[in-house]
């Protein structure tokens, strides 16, 4: 049994303070928003505000993944969940017929359950408001780190934290749980920490969202996968809870001539030109489109040549690695990293600070990190990708990954088992090598999606969808966006797969896939 202060109360900081005070240690959660959850779905949009959190009124969504862990380690917050009106969603059953192929057995693994990020974090606030040795307190600032006595020679160790309140709590370990804006790399610099090693990029991606409730008490049917992939546009359709749904454009960064969809207008002069996503626009409004950019992929790690750059502290979650949230992985990450946390806290206890240092950061890089690293890898291609469709010159890459994800994501809509392998993957509930370890599936894959179409699902070329919205100069782009769109889905031939698969690199850099 410890004394734990996790920082943070998001939707990991509530999953992790939750599986730690179900293990009996004694958690405070710290979180420096004052509103606390009331009311019902409607009231806790419109009403709960919490600034520290920039993306709480962007899309959410949990994939089957994250249903599957919450409903074996922490059921009552799904059925909260439904209480408050959640979504039950199947990502196969939920598809047209001439998709999933009709109803198979196991199918029920592609469930999820989901919500408006204010329901989420009720939820988890309701369940954690009643789990023994859990309290949260609202409206506290941790405004540096207490330094106690070091377990390791030369490396500095967290006691606990310093709050705005002027007060100090010890704890036997501080969980960072703060997510993207966490400030706690400035309190190791303050504490005398080195430097944990930091990776860090702009995603290159904006949002253009809206949020949208029902005029008749139904949700839009499904008519393709939640994400799909245009010509310099991807386009998500999320539903939500209490017959609400969100619609997002993801574009470039750099894409001057799309900013255009901050304009409610050509927002939706735009989503009319996409048959399989335009019904997700009949609805009553929510919102006006909401932006949001400058979102950074950013990695750390506190282990560094073999040595901890501090004991008696973790990270979890966002506060130790995020990414572009349009594969919707960062939440089911955090909830698999808190459960190795507290795995981990089973073996090895804060009274061995240094051994519990090392060891988090094995689990970390052993079962979160390759997810992170596949999601990066996506983000990288997907972007030069459409880089590529903006200046009219084609994407090549030799990566036999990005193939492969470009051939399965076409292949998908054209065969229902490689749209269950496609979805495993979209969903981790499977990895890319167990999915293309299954016999025939390389073959399959390759074979179906050779020839078809860039893109899956029908829509304009960029040069159409400008001269929706904008009078400028719609000729010239429809030259370049021509040539792009003649390219078909190379897929990667059998062979080369099958060495990527039994070989060591797909262990090092795992195969991409996306929701």
């Amino acid at each position: 049994m410890a004394e734990v202060v996790v920082l943070g109360a998001g939707l990991n900081g509530l999953a992790t303070a939750m599986l730690l005070g179900n293990d009996r240690h004694r958690v405070t959660v710290l979180e420096r928003d004052a509103a606390e959850p009331s009311g019902d779905p409607a009231e806790l949009w419109e009403n709960w505000d919490r600034r520290g959190v920039n993306q709480f009124r962007q899309l959410h969504f949990m994939l089957p993944r994250w249903r599957l862990v919450m409903e074996r380690e922490l059921p009552a917050v799904i059925e909260e969940l439904d209480a408050l009106g959640a979504t039950r969603v199947n990502q196969i059953q939920d598809l047209p017929m001439e998709l999933s192929g009709g109803p198979r057995e196991g199918d029920e693994r592609f469930e999820t359950v989901t919500a408006r990020r204010p329901v989420l974090e009720a939820a988890l606030s309701a369940v954690a408001a009643r789990t023994p040795g859990v309290t949260i307190r609202r409206g506290v600032t941790v405004t540096g780190l207490m330094a106690g006595p070091a377990s390791i020679a030369g490396v500095p160790h967290v006691a606990g934290v310093l709050t705005d309140e002027g007060t100090a709590i010890r704890a036997d370990l501080v969980v960072d749980a703060s997510g993207r804006r966490s400030a706690v790399v400035g309190m190791l610099d303050a504490l005398g920490c080195r430097r944990p090693v930091e990776e860090r990029e702009d995603s290159g991606f904006v949002y253009y969202t809206r949020h949208f409730r029902s005029r008749n008490g139904t949700l839009p049917e499904m008519r393709a996968t939640v994400l799909q992939r245009f010509e310099s546009v991807s386009l998500l359709t999320l539903p939500c809870d209490s017959d609400t749904w969100g619609v997002a454009f993801i574009t470039a960064a750099r894409d001057k001539r799309l900013r255009a969809l901050r304009d409610v207008e050509a927002w939706e002069t735009a989503l009319a030109l996409y048959p399989t996503v335009a019904p997700w626009g009949v609805g009553e409004p929510l919102t006006d489109p909401q932006v949001i950019a400058g979102i950074e992929d950013r990695y750390r790690r506190f282990v560094v040549d073999g040595t901890p750059v501090v004991t008696g502290l973790v990270a979890v979650g966002d506060a130790w690695a995020c990414t572009n949230p349009s594969l919707a992985r960062g939440t089911s990450i955090g909830l698999l990293h808190a459960c190795g946390l507290r795995d981990l806290l089973r073996e090895v206890g804060p009274d061995q600070a240094g051994r519990l240092a090392v060891r988090f950061d094995e689990v970390t890089e052993t079962t979160v990190a390759p997810l992170y690293r596949m999601t990066l890898a996506f983000d990288r291609h997907r972007l030069a990708e459409i880089d590529g469709e903006i200046t009219g010159k084609p994407y090549r890459t030799s990566d036999a990954t990005w193939a492969m994800s470009k051939a399965m994501y076409a292949a998908a809509y054209r065969d229902p088992d490689v749209l269950r392998a496609y979805s495993a993957i979209a969903a981790l509930i499977a990895t890319p090598q167990e999915v293309l370890a299954e016999p025939g599936m390389v073959g399959k894959v390759t074979t179906t999606a050779a020839g078809a179409p860039p893109y899956a699902t029908p829509g304009p070329s960029r040069a159409e969808l400008l001269a929706a919205i904008d009078e400028g100069e719609p000729h010239q782009s429809r030259r370049s966006s021509t040539r792009t769109l003649s390219e078909p889905v190379r897929a990667p031939t059998e062979s080369s797969v099958r060495i990527k698969v039994n070989g060591i690199g797909i262990n090092q850099e795992p195969l991409c896939g996306s929701s």
